[in-house]
């Protein structure tokens, strides 16, 4: 049995499909199945330690963005594009996958492309309540359609199509209180923040955090996850901020959490002021009171609408980019943490909205057609 992953490019798409296929190596276990022989093709492998952990294969497969507007850039992209087809089409005949999942994005354009040729059969997941591009054109032809959101079952057929919810890594759905405080070298004497832009950080948000992180500080501890690529400036300015500042030790700040870290600050932090990518679903997992900033539509179609449909779960309150000023953000924040019932009813909120058997329920889906087309 073999299966091949495709999508990836941040993280909101890459996890995912780690999470998938831990789920699918958990049940072939479990139903005393044939090992099933998982591949990624991607233009990048993203997280090469993950990938070897999960015995995933990985292929490199070319792909290039179709942006919205007119660009230059859309010319060598469509050379990549079809390079990429060309050489999806060469590896997918070579491995002859049972199923290909998709977890959308123009990294899966090249090899779903590859994939209707080939008449492989096709499971797409979209984590968006607004489709993007490359999971309504796959929808045509896929044979099983996975969403996150209620919101986008509107774009597809109903009789091929699940709510499933958004794949979590099953390491990330258990938080971890005890000894928390201390690996994360934290007080437990006083309230802990988290403030994430996701996978990738997110400047706007980390420059009004850092706006307000002396008053911040009087009254909380902050985790700050702020990306790789703005580490070292961050890392930087904050100090310069805190430089006579009684109260620096209550900022922790880190480019990436990794998974024992994140459960642990899931286990001891109160509230959770984030973007409104995937990592919405592991807010509500791990039953999180949020603050949700959305990027722009003009920048993500998408985020605005998980945000406010996060929102009416009452789990979260959303605030919009434009809105986003140092006082507003820090008076919503001190207006939350004075509110223990409200916070408690955001946790309520967050509990229902969670599907944590996402990835068991995709993964299922995915080993039933395998076995179909082995047949």
């Amino acid at each position: 049995m073999k299966i091949v992953f495709t999508g990836g490019g941040t993280g909101g798409h890459f996890y995912p499909i780690i999470a998938v296929a831990q789920a699918i190596n958990r049940l072939v276990e479990e139903k005393k199945l044939v090992e099933a022989k998982l591949y990624y093709l991607a233009p990048e492998p993203y997280d090469s330690h993950l990938l070897f952990e999960q015995r995933i294969e990985f292929h490199r497969v070319s792909a290039g963005k179709w942006r919205r507007y007119f660009s230059f850039r859309n010319f060598p992209d469509m050379l990549k594009n079809l390079g990429g087809f060309l050489l999806a089409l060469w590896k997918l005949y070579t491995i002859y996958p049972d199923v290909v999942f998709s977890k959308g994005g123009y990294a899966s354009f090249p090899t779903l492309l590859a994939s209707r040729v080939l008449k492989i059969p096709v499971v797409i997941h979209e984590s968006d309540s607004h489709p993007g591009r490359v999971s309504l054109w796959s929808a045509k032809f896929a044979q099983r359609i996975a969403l996150s959101y209620p919101e986008a079952l509107q774009y597809f057929p109903r009789e091929k199509t699940a709510l499933t919810g958004n794949p979590i890594r099953e390491e990330l759905l258990n938080p971890i209180s005890r000894g928390a405080h201390e690996f994360l070298e934290l007080s437990d004497s006083l309230p802990i923040l988290f403030i994430t832009g996701g996978s990738q950080g997110a400047s706007f948000l980390n420059e009004v955090v850092l706006d307000i992180l002396p008053s911040l500080l009087e009254h909380y501890q902050v985790i700050h996850q702020v990306g790789k690529d703005n580490f070292a400036e961050i890392n930087q300015r904050a100090w310069t901020i805190m430089e006579k500042s009684q109260y620096r030790d209550r900022y922790k700040l880190f480019a990436q959490l990794n998974s024992t870290a994140l459960r642990m600050m899931a286990g001891v932090t109160e509230l959770v002021i984030s973007r409104a990518g995937s990592a919405i679903f592991e807010i509500a997992a791990w039953a999180l009171p949020a603050i949700i900033v959305p990027i722009p539509e003009p920048i993500s179609h998408d985020q605005r609408t998980n945000a406010f449909t996060y929102a009416r779960s009452g789990a979260a309150v959303v605030i919009e980019q434009v809105n986003l000023t140092p006082s507003v953000l820090l008076s919503e924040i001190n207006r939350l943490m004075s509110d223990k019932t409200l916070r408690e009813k955001m946790i309520a909120g967050a509990k229902n909205f969670a599907q944590p058997e996402a990835s068991r329920a995709i993964a299922d889906e995915i080993l039933t057609l395998a076995l179909e087309h082995e047949l």
